[in-house]
Order: structure tokens, then sequence, then C-alpha cells
């Protein structure tokens, strides 16, 4: 369960170093090692936000 909640945080948008104090981890690079890997959500919304970002440059030129 520890694990589902690091990810549901993690796609829900939490910050990194959030999840790391609400886990109890020293250190952020073992809370990014175990739970950062990919999950299709989070794929799916980097690459919405990448495209949004993409997209509000092309409007300022």
């Amino acid at each position: 369960m520890r694990h589902t909640h690091a990810v549901l945080l993690l796609e829900s948008g939490a910050d990194m170093k959030y999840i790391q104090k609400r886990l109890g981890h020293k250190s952020m690079m073992v809370t990014a090692d175990v739970y950062s890997h990919i999950s299709k959500k989070l794929d799916q919304n980097r690459i919405k936000d990448y495209e949004d970002y993409v997209l509000v440059i092309m409007e300022l030129d």
C-alpha cells in the first residue's frame, strides 16, 4: 500500500520532496529511485504538459 500511495501522490502532481517527507525518507534520491518509475498516467500527463507548454511558446511568436 505504501508503494501505491506514493505512485498515486506522484500521479496527482505531488512534489517529490513532499513525498519524501511524507514517507520519512532521509534522502530524496531514495524516494526518486524507488517510486518515480513511469506509470502510463504520469507519462501521459508529462506529454500533455509539454504539448501545452509548446503551444504557449508558439502563441508568443
